[in-house]
């Protein structure tokens, strides 16, 4: 047909209809694959535990549709003849959608990481949300600034120069709020790691105290006396802690002594005596009880057991039990503890 030989800019109307041909069948078999993907992504994940098979699916998903007719467009107009002109402009074209898609799919990843981190995370909703808040931020600047430089760089722009600009000026900014900086990625850095939590009772050099508040700059303690401790956060995570909310046992070592004149065999009934008393206690694991020594005034036992809970007060009642039944087991054995004494001899004879 001749009306098909007609030419428009050097192509002509046979080769229009065949780049739209191409363009029609590139979106649709682009389409029908990425939705078979999807559902073979998503019958996969319904079935796994693994979150890796979800985000590939939410990745496919997010493939949008400009992106499918742009690439299509791009393939199509391949057999076409075209000024060099047109030719930049289709490349800048696909060059902008490609680094949009891309933008999605990143966007996408950052959200599925967050949301990992906050099914992750335990307590404390507040101090959670605005750690995901900054870190989507933060993240988003970053792609955002890392396809802004891609796509002037390609456009034919010199960058050089701007990312040394750049460099320059977040150094400049970096040094004046050093300070707040450092706390702010100490945050981060306490809520990423968990070294503790709001409510953990932790020991912060010669600092005790029960965790209140952790804030963007500052963490705060109540103290046992009652007082309020206000660190950096960036001082904080610089000093040795002690954090005791995943103590399962506390460790009791402790010695008695009893006087010299107690017989040998009363002595050798010590550790067994005592052994008896802590096997019946609650909470309590024997270890070891020992003659440990030959004080100055004293025969010195040694005596460990663990308390199998870290309730304080469990603690405490479990220390006073043993030490009341270890008084009345030696009051019945004629056991006497040894105290301070000196023995003075005096010599009466005159020379």
């Amino acid at each position: 047909m001749e009306i098909l030989s007609i030419e428009w800019f050097g192509n002509s109307l046979r080769n229009y209809l065949i780049a739209l041909i191409v363009v029609i069948a590139s979106v649709t078999i682009m389409r029908v694959l990425r939705n078979m993907l999807l559902v073979r992504l998503r019958s996969v994940a319904d079935i796994t535990t693994t979150k890796l098979d979800d985000l590939a699916a939410n990745l496919v998903q997010s493939t949008r549709s400009w992106f499918i007719l742009g690439i299509s467009f791009f393939i199509g107009i391949k057999s076409l003849q075209l000024p060099q002109t047109a030719n930049e402009g289709v490349r800048i074209f696909v060059l902008f959608i490609s680094l949009l898609q891309t933008a999605t799919w990143s966007n996408q990843l950052i959200n599925h990481i967050l949301h990992q981190y906050t099914q992750n995370a335990v307590e404390d909703e507040g101090n959670r949300k605005n750690t995901v808040a900054i870190l989507g931020l933060a993240s988003r600047i970053i792609l955002w600034a890392i396809l802004l430089l891609l796509a002037l760089d390609n456009l034919g722009i010199e960058i050089t120069g701007l990312i040394t600009g750049l460099g320059i000026g977040g150094i400049a900014i970096a040094l004046a709020i050093q300070n707040i900086l450092s706390d702010l990625l100490a945050y981060v850095s306490i809520m990423m790691d968990r070294p503790f939590a709001i409510g953990d009772f932790i020991v912060v050099d010669e600092f005790t105290g029960v965790v209140e508040r952790i804030g963007l700059k500052t963490t705060r303690l109540r103290s046992l006396s009652g007082e309020l401790l206000i660190f950096s956060n960036n001082d904080l995570l610089s000093s040795r802690m002690r954090n005791y909310k995943d103590r399962e046992q506390r460790r009791v070592l402790f010695s008695i002594g009893v006087t010299y004149d107690t017989p040998a065999d009363s002595l050798a009934s010590i550790p067994g005596i005592i052994r008896d008393i802590l096997e019946t206690q609650e909470h309590v694991q024997f270890d070891r009880a020992h003659l440990k020594s030959f004080g100055s005034f004293s025969i010195d036992f040694e005596i460990v057991y663990y308390v199998t809970t870290a309730d304080y007060l469990i603690y405490m009642d479990v220390q006073q039990n043993v030490n009341l039944e270890i008084v009345r087991a030696f009051e019945k054995s004629g056991i006497e503890f040894a105290f301070p004494t000196q023995t003075v001899f005096l010599n009466t004879n005159s020379s």
